[in-house]
């Protein structure tokens, strides 16, 4: 068998890559601001395929803009050719985004292509990098909602008709930046697929570890918690005699925070958006919307959770004279990846000699609905104070590297059947 112990990527290049695609949406503060089916994503996405191509791949857009950029394999010894070992994650911000998230994922699959024909190594089965679509979910929501559809759990006309703020539908906006492909937006045979990413929080880092290995990722529950009171003047409406949604609202969410509490330390709650009707500085608001987020990564107590939230809800409405409505947004269950990725994962990790955590992601990936239909593991770096999905966010070189190649390696392993 081929002796690869001593391949690696090359991580100034890698480096490079990272720092000229964040120069596409930069933001003042350092970041980037580059969400999905902007014109600003159509930039990157162009600037990704140009260097596969470069790369010698071919490429692939499907139905719904997901990217599929190809090395060919050798085909296994005297059998079948073998399934793609597939890489990726999005190139999709936050509207004020960090240079790492999702790209890196991205790119160090990228980097695992030159590298190989760097080395003029070939590989049994197919080596392919994705870029899924609107991962993050700021634009048009639900998150993840390129792997989800190709994965099987949203419909293609759901997806279509997701709208943004101003009303712009993902369909129509998909044919407008020209990535709307003609590839079904389906699976179909891969032999695994890895995602390597930074952590988005401060374990690594604190624990001075160089690589996670991800062991599955915990399950996620998004609604929008509505409350509806009376509109009424802000100043002759005495205090006592008001149904105000945010005298519900301060009470609920003191008791979910405790919530979080009693369920640590992995349980998360998290408000990040609210909406207020009719908005009026001096007027009591009749309704508002919050976003509500909460995960765990054990099922059963997320269901808990799920449980008691609603309970809240129901006893602080009628406590407050409300009317409320809970609307589940998303649901994404706890889960498990496949045993062989995460091994290729843990002997890479084992094979390079880098100090490693066994973990579970606090965060969602395009890897929680590839896993659904394709063997899957994650890989984990450390990424500065844990801050992601902020201006901020910042990653060291040298750890950005040690990711890459493990990508490599654990790619390496699933690729290469026959000796």
């Amino acid at each position: 068998m081929n002796d690869y112990r001593q391949l690696r990527i090359n991580g100034q290049r890698l480096w490079d890559s990272l720092m000229e695609m964040a120069e596409i949406g930069a933001t003042q503060k350092g970041g980037c601001n580059r969400q999905a089916l902007t014109d600003l994503d159509k930039q990157g996405r162009d600037l990704f395929v140009k260097w596969c191509e470069d790369a010698g791949c071919s490429v692939t857009v499907d139905e719904m803009g997901n990217i599929f950029a190809q090395r060919p394999g050798t085909g296994c010894k005297n059998g079948p050719d073998l399934p793609p070992v597939l890489t990726g994650s999005h190139l999709d911000t936050q509207p004020t985004g960090g240079k790492f998230d999702g790209v890196y994922g991205v790119l160090s699959g990228l980097e695992v292509i030159r590298a190989l024909n760097d080395a003029g190594v070939e590989t049994e089965a197919p080596m392919e990098v994705a870029v899924w679509t609107n991962e993050e979910g700021a634009r048009f929501s639900p998150a993840m909602i390129g792997s989800g559809v190709w994965a099987g759990e949203f419909d293609l006309d759901y997806a279509y008709a997701r709208q943004d703020k101003e009303g712009k539908t993902f369909g129509a906006e998909l044919e407008r930046i020209g990535y709307k492909g003609q590839a079904p937006a389906k699976p179909r045979p891969l032999a695994a697929a890895f995602e390597v990413h930074i952590e988005q929080g401060p374990i690594l880092e604190a624990e001075e570890k160089t690589i996670g290995v991800l062991s599955g990722v915990q399950g996620m529950n998004w609604y929008d918690l509505t409350l509806i009171g009376q509109p009424c003047h802000a100043g002759p409406s005495p205090m006592e005699g008001r149904r105000d949604p945010f005298m519900g609202l301060h009470r609920i969410l003191d008791q979910l925070y405790k919530l979080a509490e009693e369920h640590a330390p992995w349980a998360r709650a998290t408000f990040g958006d609210i909406r207020v009707e009719p908005g009026s500085r001096n007027t009591v608001p009749e309704k508002l919307v919050l976003a509500v987020d909460l995960r765990h990564p054990d099922q059963k107590t997320l269901d808990a959770i799920d449980q008691r939230f609603r309970e809240i809800a129901a006893s602080v409405a009628g406590e407050t004279g409300l009317e409320h409505e809970i609307r589940e947004e998303w649901r994404s269950p706890a889960v498990a990846f496949d045993t062989k990725c995460v091994e290729a994962v843990r002997s890479a990790v084992a094979d390079l000699g880098y100090s490693n955590k066994e973990m579970v992601s606090g965060a969602g990936h395009d890897s929680v609905y590839i896993s659904r239909v394709v063997p899957t593991s994650m890989i984990f770096v450390p990424c500065e104070k844990g801050l992601s999905h902020n201006e901020a966010e910042n990653a060291e070189p040298k750890d950005l590297e040690a990711g890459a190649n493990v990508l490599l390696h654990a790619m390496l392993k699933m690729a290469n059947k026959s000796g």
